[in-house]
């Protein structure tokens, strides 16, 4: 890695670790009922709500009930999107006219914003309208966060209660997470980013005029007639409130853009500065709810631990994915293509990726993107080196738990800690035990569906689309790389990642509804069975540490927990990653 690389990293760590620590403690106060100084208004909305909503609307309630309040609220939720992309045509704030969405298509997105996972399968600024942007996909992205910020308070409950039948209120925690957390933190960015040039209007377009006018020839409009050569002096650009819906796409790891090119686009993302400040936005919530789950837990250092398990994995897949990209391409080496032209990062795989940025402001958003569970995207996966593309994509194999979505990473890798004290206990005798409660067989069923539903969505999803027709038929590069590309797909889908190969034409019938049906399951399939883990561990007594109390927050347990994440991904993806990526790079360096 070169130093320039190695100290955006460093500096990405620091600013983060710096932000965070605070964030957890907001965040603990947020789950724990408690009063938040300083913010008064969300406070008085919050009071309004729950009078409006009745006493029933606050009660405690089991696990159940909370599963059943959490499905029916992201259901209805699936259905107004889904409604209101097929009405948009009659709706305000249309001022393209554009026309409804096509109904797989309608249901794709509908379930992918409800899901947090924000695949997007068409151009967003040429298929969605302003009011559809704003009031169906933006709204989600809130609900869709603050839903995974209440099931891993749910779990943290679970952990730290002591032989109760509650783990807390959803509507409670829904409302909370929003008012207190995402809103403010939404605002401060979207100030921030609109600041640095991110749009935030409702014009339609501006027409902006080029240095280089084009000349291009327009098809005859009947059969007699003939070609015209046309020329162009202007280019019309898009525009909308962007910057309102790029803050919460990337604090609520959702990654949606307003663009179809994403955080690529200089009205998304238009500098240096902005690139790093969305880096750590994607991040923070994240990393903040360990230090919250630590002191939810009362110790500290259970967050610390969890944090640094994270830290590990992404350092090291951050270097992998520098290392990787700083190589030349071989192929446009032998084309006698100089690879050296950009002053912002001499050498190494400039293809795909932004001047504006260089290889390691892009290769560090790939893999905080793809391990954040957010999907937002400053350049195209696609034109990585085989290596470096799969870095990304076992980021998403994983699990999406370093560092993962907003409340969906913590709580996924406490499920892989669960797994870690079974495992030791196996090895040492013991009767395994986490944070005082003892797991028994309930708890290591429901984890082990937790953590097998996505590798079998996953690995079954790639096996139908590469023997249908409909699914070969969106292949652009057939071979390997046409292969990553659907592996790539399905992974982003069942992890609920949402970026993409973008090699792949998947708005179709068929993958509509293939990685539809991925984004659900593998979203609400893993809730459910955590949601069943905290009302179990809720109703058990918390035992007291004593001298053969194995320790969950030092060293050895951060390097138990690594490898279990890290062993449970190879185990389950290496067949498939060798006839993808591992294929192509030996096909391309001609091993």
């Amino acid at each position: 890695m070169s130093t320039n690389n190695l100290l955006l990293l460093a500096a990405f760590l620091l600013v983060l670790l710096a932000l965070a620590w605070p964030l957890g403690a907001l965040l603990a106060r947020v789950g724990e009922r408690g009063t938040i100084p300083g913010l008064r208004w969300p406070g008085k909305l919050e009071r309004i709500l729950y009078r409006c909503a009745g006493p029933a609307a606050t009660q405690d309630q089991d696990w159940k009930t909370y599963t059943l309040a959490l499905l029916v609220f992201n259901a209805i939720g699936a259905l107004a999107v889904y409604l209101i992309q097929r009405v948009q045509a009659w709706l305000p704030l249309n001022p393209e006219n554009m026309g409804n969405v096509s109904p797989d298509s309608a249901f794709n997105t509908a379930v992918s914003f409800v899901s947090n996972t924000n695949w997007q399968g068409y151009s967003g600024e040429q298929t969605m309208s302003i009011l559809t942007q704003m009031l169906a996909l933006a709204c989600q992205n809130f609900f869709s966060a603050a839903t995974g910020i209440a099931v891993v308070f749910a779990l943290i409950r679970g952990f730290s209660a002591r032989s109760a039948k509650s783990i807390g209120n959803f509507w409670v925690d829904l409302t909370r997470s929003t008012l207190y957390v995402l809103l403010p933190l939404s605002l401060v960015v979207a100030v921030f980013l609109a600041g640095q040039g991110v749009v935030q209007n409702f014009s339609s377009h501006v027409d902006a005029h080029l240095l280089d006018p084009i000349t291009y020839t327009q098809p005859p409009a009947t059969p007699d007639a003939q070609p015209v050569d046309m020329r162009a002096d202007t280019q019309s650009i898009p525009m909308g409130p962007v910057a309102s819906q790029e803050s919460i796409k990337l604090l609520g790891t959702n990654g949606g853009g307003y663009f179809n090119a994403n955080s690529a686009h200089p009205f998304e993302n238009p500098n240096a500065l902005s690139n790093f400040v969305e880096m750590v936005s994607i991040f923070l919530i994240p990393a903040a709810l360990c230090f919250a789950f630590g002191r939810m837990v009362g110790d500290i250092r259970q967050g610390w631990a969890v944090l640094a398990t994270m830290t590990l994995v992404f350092v090291i897949a951050a270097g992998l994915a520098f290392v990787s990209e700083q190589q030349a391409n071989p192929q446009l080496a032998a084309l006698g293509v100089d690879q050296a032209a950009s002053t912002l990062q001499p050498g190494g795989n400039m293809e795909g990726k932004e001047i504006r940025f260089g290889i390691g402001a892009s290769s560090l958003f790939a893999v905080i993107t793809t391990a954040a569970s957010c999907g937002a995207v400053n350049s195209m996966h696609d034109s990585f080196m085989p290596l470096g593309g799969m870095v990304p994509m076992v980021l998403m194999q994983f699990g999406e738990v370093i560092f993962g979505g907003v409340g969906s990473g913590l709580y996924g890798m406490l499920v892989f800690a669960i797994l870690a004290v079974f495992i030791a206990g196996l090895m040492i005798g013991r009767t395994p035990e986490y944070l005082g409660k003892k797991i028994g067989a309930f708890e290591m069923k429901m984890t082990a569906v937790a953590i097998l539903v996505t590798p079998c969505l996953v690995l079954l999803g790639t096996a139908l689309a590469v023997m249908a027709a409909s699914g070969k038929a969106g292949i652009a590069n057939p071979g390997a790389h046409g292969f990553s590309e659907i592996l790539y797909a399905l992974s982003s889908a069942a992890n609920n990642n949402g970026s993409a190969f973008a090699g792949l034409s998947a708005n179709t019938p068929f993958y509509n509804t293939l990685l539809a049906v991925a984004m659900w399951f593998g979203r609400f399939a893993v809730i459910v069975p955590v949601l069943a883990i905290a009302g179990s561990l809720a109703g058990r007594q918390r035992l007291a540490v004593t001298a053969g109390t194995m320790p969950t927050h030092g060293p050895l347990f951060v390097c138990l927990l690594a490898a279990i994440v890290v062993l449970v991904g190879v185990l389950n993806y290496v067949p498939a990653l060798a006839l993808g990526p591992v294929v192509e790079h030996l096909q391309l360096f001609g091993a």
